[in-house]
């Protein structure tokens, strides 16, 4: 790499700058955040000129500095970018940039370190959707033979804060609550998060924030991570005393690797995991729009309309009688679905959860004529036909496990207690990958099957491989790594064949998997009480296209809890919409209403799949307002819901977020899915004629004033449609 002639690098996109003084030995960044516009050469100096930090009483003579690689040799006490050592030794890098190279969207720094003789090379791009990605690799030079590998501990991608960044928000969850968000001051700590799971897990941070105080869904300056990656993981906001430079704090992520993973013997290389940072003035939703404008326009991304899809696993778990779900397909194809999924239970022994993962074969006894039968007459219907597997899994009761012993990912000495009767198969082991691919291939093949269900129902511990040359290795990275690389050998072996990422419901929810998959399954719990939540926080990242929502049956099959028929349409509406439930079991009545619903799906899904998504700040806890606005604001869907009762007696009005305040709309409150039940004698007058059809109102009424909205009971919900009148 050569010499960069530019001493100050400047990368501009969608109102964010992202600045760095290349100077030696160590770059630094002077700025993160709202765009600084056009800099002469001369602001660029006076840029450089404000980041000289002071010197501190009882501190380094010199002023401390926040680099771009921060160590102890930069006077930093906080997180290092990377720690490691050589045998022992080689503990304090030295850092030397020796090259970089800057081109409008991205900047590439090569640095050295000379204590342990590594290259490292820094790459930051500027999406243009303002979303900075950070990657780093770590490289021992074939030709300088070293008397012992570099065990790499930890490298961290950081980027400063402002001391105003002092508020912070992530997530935590369990199974069937899911990206549940817990808030609170960053005070002067560190604080990390460390995923030892082997995947995200249902409690992954799914997107760090830091903001200033009270920032909001629609305001407030905030700065945000994710780390784009499906195995172990470490995130942190960290603020010390003396701040870092002249800035208040950092944000940081990347691998969290165990101890031996990464071993640098000369010629070896680490790639870290991309870790994607976004800045916003605009509040949470000014960085979910941030990040869907990404993912919208990766080349990858689903570009034809998400099919109404029906899984089969509520319907009939276990019970795979081919009869009843040939019964099943028709019915499905009577109310409108486009895609039908054949869950667990299909393949070779399996009666329930206890054996059969691992034998990717059709069970006999269950399917006497394979899956052929079922999957043709899902075909003629016009649907696709997707299969449920999990590659990664393997019970002891199976023919795999008995054959195949070594391939399981665990401890030489013994194996610790199952999950779910299962455990973890190590799909970095060549053969059992191989196995694996010709597998599913020749499933996808035989059946014409157009989706896959890719499930990953428990954590990864203890998990090691057996080296063939002695000793236990672990094993999450190259497990993560085999993984990317079984979806994407089979993807390109069977183009158009798509990918959801389900993992014990929402545990595998992350840009890396994503990379390679079509949708996620947010959570295993339909409620849509609990629904309301999870996605309105899976959608923090993710477009509404990419999260798969299933309407389930009246009672809940996780929860217990009973719902209207209209709450749990509605809740579903609102992102890959599709069916959880035994259309046989249902009545005429309530099968008219489903096929309504679908039609209506079928009608707002570009919408749906194309727009913005919004967020209402209310007061009330026990309420909610999201929506969905076209690009142009010339029309909206937004839900209005309440899951629970609370003390004000009217809810009062509220501003739809979205739309522009001088243009005239139009407001109706569909009704396909029916209608709530309210917690008053009579509702608000333009609620009354809105049912009855269009009201016209002006876009100053909806976005400024509000509308008074209907206070529902419990576990109701309200859809209602916005559109631009034409100026008379």
């Amino acid at each position: 790499m050569t010499r960069s002639t530019t001493r100050i690098a400047h990368l501009r996109a969608a109102g964010v700058s992202f600045v760095v003084e290349l100077r030696t030995p160590v770059p630094r960044v002077l700025h993160w955040g709202e765009d600084l516009g056009e800099l002469t050469g001369e602001d660029l100096a006076c840029l450089a000129l404000s980041a000289e930090a002071a010197s501190l009483h009882s501190a380094l003579d010199e002023p401390r500095q926040f680099t771009v690689w921060p160590t102890q040799a930069d006077g930093w006490s906080g997180t290092p970018a990377h720690e490691g050592h050589r045998g022992g030794t080689a503990t304090t890098p030295r850092i030397t940039m020796t090259g970089a190279e800057e081109s409008p969207a991205a900047l590439v720094i090569a640095l050295r370190d000379t204590d342990a003789g590594l290259d490292l090379t820094l790459t930051y791009r500027l999406d243009p959707s303002g979303v900075l990605a950070v990657r780093t690799r770590m490289s021992a030079p074939a030709d300088a033979p070293a008397p012992a590998p570099y065990d790499l501990a930890a490298t961290t991608a950081l980027l400063p804060l402002p001391n105003r960044a002092q508020e912070i928000l992530d997530f935590t969850g369990k199974w069937c609550r899911e990206r549940s968000p817990q808030r609170g001051r960053l005070a002067f700590a560190g604080h990390v998060r460390e995923i030892r799971r082997g995947r995200p897990g249902p409690d992954a941070p799914h997107l760090l924030t830091v903001g200033v105080p009270g920032f909001g869904f629609r305001t407030g300056e905030v700065w945000a991570l994710h780390v784009g990656w499906s195995g172990n993981q470490r995130w942190l906001a960290e603020r010390l005393p003396e701040g870092a430079g002249v800035h208040g704090g950092v944000l940081g992520g990347g691998e969290l690797l165990a101890p031996g993973e990464i071993r640098l013997a000369p010629g070896d290389s680490y790639t870290s995991p991309e870790c994607y940072f976004a800045w916003s003035a605009e509040g949470l939703d000014g960085l979910a729009d941030r990040f869907h404008t990404m993912l919208r326009a990766r080349p990858g991304h689903p570009s034809t309309p998400r099919p109404l899809t029906l899984n089969t696993w509520e319907a009939v778990y276990f019970d795979h009688r081919p009869e009843r779900l040939l019964a099943l397909a028709d019915a499905a194809a009577e109310v409108g679905v486009e895609r039908l999924v054949l869950d667990d239970g299909w393949f070779l022994g399996r009666r329930d959860d206890t054996a059969g993962l691992g034998d990717w074969t059709v069970d006999p006894r269950m399917w006497p004529q394979g899956l052929t039968p079922l999957a043709d007459r899902v075909h003629a219907h016009g649907m696709q036909f997707g299969l449920w597997v999990e590659p990664e899994m393997v019970n002891l009761r199976s023919r795999l496990a008995r054959e195949h012993p070594d391939w399981i990912l665990g401890p030489s000495a013994g194996l610790g207690p199952s999950s779910r009767n299962q455990y973890v198969l190590n799909v970095a082991h060549e053969e059992a990958f191989a196995y694996l691919l010709e597998a599913l291939d020749a499933l996808v093949a035989e059946y014409r099957v157009d989706y896959l269900k890719w499930d990953h129902n428990r954590e990864l511990h203890e998990a090691v491989h057996r080296d063939a040359r002695g000793g236990d290795r672990p094993g999450v990275h190259a497990q993560t790594r085999a993984l990317y690389r079984l979806m994407d050998t089979l993807k390109s072996r069977r183009p158009g064949l798509e990918i959801e990422s389900c993992a014990g419901g929402g545990g595998r929810v992350d840009l890396g998997v994503l990379a390679r998959t079509d949708r996620v399954w947010a959570s295993d719990c339909n409620d849509p009480v609990e629904r309301q939540a999870i996605q309105r926080w899976t959608a923090q990242l993710l477009p509404p296209e990419l999260i798969g929502a299933h309407v389930g049956g009246p009672r809940s099959h996780t929860t217990g809890r009973v719902a209207d028929e209209a709450f749990r349409l509605i809740t579903a509406l609102f992102g890959h919409a599709g069916i959880e439930d035994d259309l046989t079991a249902r009545t005429p009545e309530e099968r008219q209403v489903l096929t309504r619903w679908a039609a209506l799906y079928k009608e707002v899904r570009g919408l749906l799949h194309g727009g913005r998504v919004v967020r209402a700040d209310l007061d009330d806890d026990a309420t909610s307002l999201h929506g969905v606005v076209a690009p142009d604001a010339a029309a909206a869907l937004y839900c209005w819901a309440r899951t629970e009762t609370s003390v004000p007696a009217q809810s009062g009005r509220v501003r739809l977020p979205g739309l522009t305040p001088g243009r005239p709309y139009r407001v109706r409150v569909r009704t396909e899915a029916g209608l709530p039940s309210l917690h008053q004698v009579t509702a608000p007058a333009w609620y009354r004629a809105a049912v009855e059809g269009w009201a016209p109102m002006p876009g100053t009424v909806l976005t400024r004033a509000g509308l008074p909205m209907p206070t529902l009971n419990p576990g109701q919900a309200l859809l209602i449609e916005v559109a631009a009148s034409a100026v008379p």
